[in-house]
Order: structure tokens, then sequence, then C-alpha cells
């Protein structure tokens, strides 16, 4: 009896102890999936990026490698504050003198695909232009550029926004899908792809707008849009990548570009 009896507590405690054991492995399970979930930091590419030959257009402390647009000073509109580009831009008109305009990559893309991490404040509105070039002639970046469109939708105080100037639009041309989502007042993520006249954007994980240049819906949308009164707008199709000064502030983090 007593020998049965130990062996009833030899097997109540080898059961106690596997019971632990498990819980223990699936704790550390647990904490090895939570480890594996983080995000990647911002400014920074991952080693699949690198390896993908992404680069990056913003270092996360300067401005280096960007300018103002027909300026040859940054000015003090834009700046860098936090490991952010932040334009200061509240109660100015797009491109005040002396101390307005977009900024604008030095270096230059032909076919190129664009990751952007963008905030907008309430009722802001701003954009990412694409082979944007400079001159006397173009007072502005989208004189010559075409926008993947920014916008607090909701909170605009101007005039009523047509489907093709909400966000996420190749503005005034192509609206964005209506299943869009936006996170106001936080960080979206903008993907830009232009290949070979094949333009696409995304909006956080959503494919938004796709369009041909050249196509017969492409030349209809752009005799119906104001861009025929502008001759040097999608005439480049090499040029700088812009961030809109647009009279708000805005803020952008972790731009990321590899070219096609």
């Amino acid at each position: 009896m007593k020998k049965l009896k130990s062996i009833c507590i030899y097997i109540a405690v080898l059961a106690g102890f596997i019971s632990m054991s498990c819980q223990k492995s699936g704790t550390q399970q647990e904490n090895t999936a939570t480890v594996d979930e983080t995000p990647a930091p911002v400014n920074a590419l991952s080693e699949a990026e690198k390896a993908a030959n992404w680069a990056l257009l913003f270092d996360g402390s300067t401005l280096d490698g960007w300018k103002r647009y027909n300026h040859d000073t940054i000015g003090p509109l834009w700046s860098v504050q936090n490991g952010v580009i932040v334009c200061d831009g509240e109660g100015l008109t797009e491109g005040t003198a002396n101390i307005g305009g977009s900024l604008i990559t030095i270096r230059q893309f032909t076919n190129f695909e664009l990751s952007v991490e963008w905030k907008l404040t309430a009722g802001g509105n701003s954009g990412i232009l694409y082979h944007v070039v400079e001159g006397t002639e173009y007072p502005h970046a989208y004189d010559t550029g075409p926008e993947y469109q920014l916008m607090d939708d909701e909170g605009w105080k101007g005039d009523p926004l047509t489907a093709a100037q909400k966000v996420g639009s190749n503005y005034d041309m192509f609206a964005a899908s209506e299943t869009k989502k936006v996170n106001v007042g936080e960080w979206n993520t903008a993907r830009l792809i232009y290949n070979n006249g094949h333009v696409e954007h995304w909006l956080n994980g959503e494919k938004v707008v796709e369009f041909e240049e050249g196509s017969p819906d492409f030349e209809e949308r752009y005799k119906n849009s104001k861009w025929v009164n502008y001759p040097g707008w999608n005439t480049f199709k090499r040029g700088a990548i812009a961030l809109q000064d647009h009279g708000a502030p805005v803020y952008f983090r972790s731009i990321k570009v590899r070219e096609l």
C-alpha cells in the first residue's frame, strides 16, 4: 500500500512538472512572437529593404540631399524636429514669398517606388509630387509635377472638395478609392509607383489609384482638369520628388525610394 501511495505521489509531482514546463515553453514562444513583431525603427532600412536596393532620402537628423524649390536656401519653414521633417506653414499661403516653397530632393528620378510616412494637422493640406523640374517659368512645384494628394478630407475648411482632390488621389485627375482608410491626426503611409507611365498610389497598404499615362481615359481626364492651363505639367519624365508647402503644418518621416 505504501508503495502504491509513493507511486501516486511520484506521478502527481511529475505531472505538475510537465505542466509547468509546458506553460513556461508557451510563455517563451509568446515572448518570441512579440519580439518578432516589433516594428522596424523609423528612418532606417531593414535588411530586406537593403537587399532590394531601397535607399533613404531622409537621414532622420538633417535636410542633406534636399533643397527648397527654386531657391538656394532651405528657409525657415522647413526643419527637422525629433527625427521628423516639419513644414510649419500655418497661416501662410502656398509658396509665401522669400520663405515658402516645397522641399525637393536634389537627386532626380525616372522610374521609382517611393514610401513615405506622413501626418497632417486638423484641416491640413499637402502633397507628394514627382518629376518636378525647377525654372523661373514654373513658380511652384505643381507646375511640373503630378501630385499624390495629402488632405484632411473631413476637416478641410475651404471650398468643397471634388473626389479627385481628396487624400490619396492623383490630384484633379484620378480619385482615390472610397474604401481608403486614413489615420486622422496620426501617421499614415503613402506608397507611390511610377514605371514607364504606369502609376499606382497606395495608402496604408491599400491600392487606391492605378492608371496608365497616355491612355484614352487619362487624356479625357486631362482635358477636363485644371492642368490644361499648365503647359509644363507632366511633361518631364525625370525630376525631383517634392514635399508640398501648402499653408499648413505637415510632418514626414521614413522616406524611402528605390529606382525601377
